[in-house]
């Protein structure tokens, strides 16, 4: 019988700021890696199956895709503080046959390659805005200390023609004032996509529907 808590910690992701920015910032390369090797190896395994050559292609996507998840959960755990508990139904102890019936028709296999489909849109998604924000957060806020080593002074340019001009301290601090404030929303945004994205784990890479609802049910009333 499966516990609740061992489906789900109950606590709520809070993870800090630079636990959230350095995963984020890391789905974008892993959502490619895991966009070409989940598209690649389907494609060859079932386009080859009738041939028997795609079949150990396809189950190297199996394997792939769930030690994949393995490696997602553990630096979800690390980095986003977040616990997502192994789903994976439980393998017979003979018979290489029953072991990958259970593989193939365990629905977080499936899940698991679904994941690393979608890291790559949802990892552009969030590296975009987080680099544009930081960058331009970071830039401003830092202008009263680096524009004096700019060659002509620094230029703000709005539109390609319309441009201001900053030449000394006092120009600088109100574009640093604005610089922090874009560091704020940076901060939130981080935040915000962390929790997002922690939840997003748990609910893909964690245990499905129905265990979940067998973990909430009292004990003895599942066979």
């Amino acid at each position: 019988m499966t516990s609740a808590s061992s489906v789900e910690d109950g606590s709520r992701p809070y993870p800090s700021i630079a636990g959230s920015l350095l995963y984020l910032l890391l789905n974008l390369p892993l959502g490619i890696a895991g966009f070409v090797g989940v598209t690649t190896l389907a494609a060859v395994g079932l386009t080859t199956a009738v041939v028997w050559i795609g079949v150990p292609v396809l189950a190297l996507l199996v394997l792939g895709s769930r030690a994949a998840a393995q490696f997602e959960r553990a630096r979800a755990h690390a980095l986003l503080g977040t616990y997502v508990v192994s789903p994976y139904r439980p393998l017979p102890g003979t018979g290489w046959r029953l072991r990958w019936r259970t593989r193939v028709l365990d629905g977080a296999t499936w899940r698991d390659m679904g994941y690393f489909v979608l890291l790559l849109p949802l990892g552009l998604a969030e590296f975009v805005p987080l680099v544009v924000t930081w960058a331009a957060g970071l830039g401003l806020t830092a202008l009263p200390i680096y524009f004096r080593y700019l060659p002509n002074a620094a230029f703000i340019t709005f539109d390609g023609t319309h441009h201001v001009v900053i030449d000394s301290t006092v120009d600088a601090l109100p574009w640093a004032a604005l610089g922090l404030a874009v560091l704020a929303l940076a901060i939130a945004m981080t935040r915000a996509l962390g929790v997002a994205h922690a939840r997003l784990v748990r609910v893909l890479l964690g245990p499905g529907p129905r265990a979940r609802r067998i973990a909430e049910e009292p004990i003895g009333a599942v066979a």
